[in-house]
């Protein structure tokens, strides 16, 4: 359930070429819900293609990239140029965000919670990296355990990322959870309850997951993965870890999802995703910077902050570095560019000491 690959502009259109009819409330049956999910949990891959397409063509070093590529004959469509230029941005400015935390301190432990994390590299990126802080975190990934099982299998069977997990693993009999010293993968359906003292009383003290520190300094993450459950799931999300942690524990959390739904690049947007079964549920409540950073602050972050990819571009990345992305390939459609960036944002928060990990925020 991570970051779907940003969409191509000369494909949103629906199947028709007409906008998509409301045909009245439809209750899904548990045979569309098991669809649905199978549909969310494949966008994994189409961000597997987007991170290698970025990878190869030059945008960004990955060495871990092509192992969670499933593909025959080792065939994979390359990304037009600017979705490869959309990844490389998303990704350079979470990796920004993420350093920022890990940097600011860097001997006191942390740890990072990933939600919908999927085939994502960041662990193991962060690894190999050989930072000071390199040997202070503590990262969690959750996910479906049909994706979980698929990355398991792929850091059991692949040398070089085998390596950056550092032992003794253990691995449930059936495969879809793994616990390590530094590094743990759950396999959690987000909608699902979360961990309680006592399941059948429904006002029972929430409790951590396994191997959950709430006593560290912590970030989560979420790339396009809240915006595919249902308002009030992804609601429930973010009130269980922020009620967990006790209000002393600096917590932070940051977020990538689409935004601006309602004009006519967004409706397109809109209309493309939901011909391949793919619903953007929280799009229309939180579709604008502003609601992001107010969405951030209702659930207690003291600090938020939102900006749109394009933004991001222009600010966050040094002119040497726009130099060398500019020679890998030509970018023909400028304003078509600046279109699809202004329709994806990152949105930040945190709470606790200012001073502390967050001071570079």
């Amino acid at each position: 359930m991570s970051a779907p690959q940003i969409p191509n502009l000369k494909t949103f259109r629906s199947p028709h070429g007409g906008r998509i009819q409301r045909r009245g409330l439809h209750v899904a049956t548990e045979d569309e819900k098991a669809t649905n999910d199978k549909i969310i949990q494949a966008t994994d891959q189409d961000a597997s293609v987007s991170r290698l397409s970025a990878v190869e063509v030059g945008y960004l070093h990955d060495t871990f990239a092509k192992a969670f590529v499933v593909s025959e004959n080792d065939s994979w469509t390359r990304r037009f140029p600017i979705i490869n230029r959309g990844t490389y941005v998303r990704t350079t400015a979470i990796d920004e965000l993420v350093h920022r935390f890990l940097s600011a301190e860097p001997i006191v432990k942390k740890q990072i919670i990933s939600l919908g994390a999927g085939s994502d590299t960041r662990f193991f990126r962060l690894q190999a990296s050989g930072s000071d802080f390199s040997d202070s975190i503590v990262y969690h990934e959750l996910d479906f355990a049909a994706n979980t099982s698929t990355k398991i299998s792929t850091i059991i069977q692949t040398k070089s990322i085998n390596q950056c997990v550092p032992g003794p693993l253990e691995i449930s009999s059936d495969g879809s959870k793994l616990h390590s010293p530094k590094y743990h993968i759950h396999p959690v359906d987000l909608r699902s309850p979360f961990p309680c003292e006592d399941p059948m009383n429904p006002r029972a003290k929430l409790i951590p997951l396994d191997h959950v520190d709430v006593t560290l300094p912590t970030l989560l993450i979420s790339e396009c993965c809240l915006i595919y459950l249902e308002p009030e799931a992804a609601e429930t999300v973010l009130d269980y870890f922020a009620s967990i942690f006790p209000s002393g524990t600096s917590l932070g959390f940051v977020l990538y999802e689409p935004i601006n739904p309602f004009d006519s690049f967004g409706k397109m947007m809109v209309s493309n995703l939901a011909a391949r079964g793919i619903v953007l549920q929280t799009l229309q409540k939180y579709h604008s910077l502003e609601i992001q950073k107010t969405r951030l602050r209702k659930h207690g972050f003291v600090g938020a902050a939102a900006e749109d990819v394009d933004f991001l571009w222009e600010n966050w990345i040094s002119a040497n570095e726009k130099e060398r992305v500019a020679a890998l390939e030509m970018v023909d459609e400028v304003e078509e560019w600046r279109l699809l960036a202004q329709h994806y944002c990152v949105a930040w928060g945190w709470r606790g000491k200012e001073d502390g990990v967050w001071k570079a925020w």
